[in-house]
């Protein structure tokens, strides 16, 4: 019997976390470790459930899983060549359990950008001792932000997953699910829909961004490749970037928001912090992997949609409710901090991402949409995807 909420990872950063994370590297930008203390002490608990309720969810976050692997592949008509049943783990976590994982993930991803600035700073006046300081500073001022994220996320696929002990991946180190229990029991109390409907609305999403990667091998390489590509072109500011980071703690610590700063006059509100660091060589690549990211999300929520109606009877109210909720938010602070962490980019990618799956399966078929997942040069540009036509027609051609 599974225990409440499974932690698949120590709630309380214990001597296997530290051992794994401190193996990474040594003393770095981030304090990575200080990042995962400060979140887990700062992120609420999330609701109440009794043991026998949490015990109950998990089981049928796992059993909901794994239908929604059949329902997503048969409608998708995407199947993983020779992937099995343990081609990527499916972890049902709490929200200290998401920032470990996710801690993890940045830091791997992140490591090259962090070598970069790092080497720039040591090789100032006083770099070492600044080192030590900016990283426990921006050790805490990350876990701050992680503990706003670690409430809201409902699910997600982790493509960049280091494999450990504790955190299990996919074959090669690529991928797994996460399913955040008590923030899927939280929304679904707050939009007063029917949980079981929902919980299994949740993991066909979050099932399609499985699938995705398991079906199409070369996407995973193609997305970290244009990553690090970004990251590489990096000229960053160290002070604006942090200054940038702080915007956000503050506007989470109830100090100010863009809209204060603009009425106050301060002109503050520079955008996200993505933003920040775009070289033109970055945008470019940033277009390229909007692109790609709002077909992503856009597919999964085309999928979410298109196999509702069969398996979840409640859909249309979920649906209907969980749009508004995504739209409005939760006021103006968590306005700010979309803004800040370009979390309201996203938000078009869902809209503008599923307009073009639907427009290019009306006119093609789902056969004839699949061959997106053709190669890197069958995926459809930041421009085809506000004009599907565009990428029919260069199909067609």
């Amino acid at each position: 019997m599974e225990p409440p909420l499974r932690r698949s990872l120590p709630r309380d950063g214990g001597a296997t976390y530290r051992e794994v994370m401190t193996s990474l590297g040594g003393v770095e930008m981030v304090d990575w470790n200080l990042a995962v203390t400060t979140a887990t002490r700062l992120v609420r608990p999330g609701p109440e459930v009794t043991r026998e309720d949490a015990r109950a969810v998990v089981s049928e976050l796992r059993r909901h899983a794994k239908a929604s692997e059949e329902h997503v592949r048969g409608f998708t008509r995407m199947q993983p060549e020779g992937a099995g049943e343990s081609d990527t783990p499916v972890l049902v976590v709490d929200r200290p359990g998401w920032v470990r994982a996710n801690v993890a993930g940045f830091r791997e991803l992140l490591s090259p950008l962090l070598a970069k600035m790092q080497e720039r700073r040591s090789s100032g006046p006083g770099g070492a001792v600044l080192g030590a300081v900016g990283g426990k500073v921006t050790g805490v001022e990350v876990g701050m932000l992680l503990s706003f994220l670690a409430s809201r996320v409902l699910g997600q696929y982790e493509t960049f997953a280091p494999v450990t002990r504790d955190l299990p991946g996919g074959p090669d180190g690529g991928g797994r699910l996460l399913l955040v229990a008590p923030n899927i029991v939280h929304v679904e109390r707050e939009l007063e829909v029917d949980p079981h409907d929902f919980r299994l609305w949740v993991c066909l999403h979050e099932e399609t961004h499985r699938t995705q990667f398991a079906a199409v091998p070369w996407l995973r390489d193609h997305i970290q490749g244009e990553i690090q590509a970004f990251l590489g072109e990096a000229d960053m500011d160290l002070p604006a970037l942090l200054e940038r980071v702080r915007e956000a703690v503050q506007s989470l610590a109830g100090g100010r928001t863009p809209e204060t700063d603009e009425e106050n006059g301060s002109g503050t509100d520079r955008g996200s912090i993505v933003e920040l660091v775009q070289t033109p060589a970055q945008r470019e690549i940033l277009g390229r992997l909007t692109a790609v990211m709002s077909l992503l999300e856009g597919h999964a929520d085309y999928v979410m949609d298109g196999v509702g109606p069969e398996v979840v009877p409640s859909v249309a109210e979920i649906r209907e409710k969980f749009q508004k909720r995504r739209a409005s938010g939760a006021g103006r602070l968590d306005q700010a901090l979309r803004k800040l962490l370009g979390l309201d980019a996203k938000l078009r990618q869902y809209r503008e991402g599923e307009r073009f799956v639907r427009a290019v399966v009306e006119d093609l078929g789902m056969d004839g949409f699949n061959r997106v997942w053709t190669s890197p040069n069958t995926l459809p540009t930041k421009a085809e995807i506000g004009r599907p036509a565009d990428w029919i027609a260069r199909m067609r051609s």
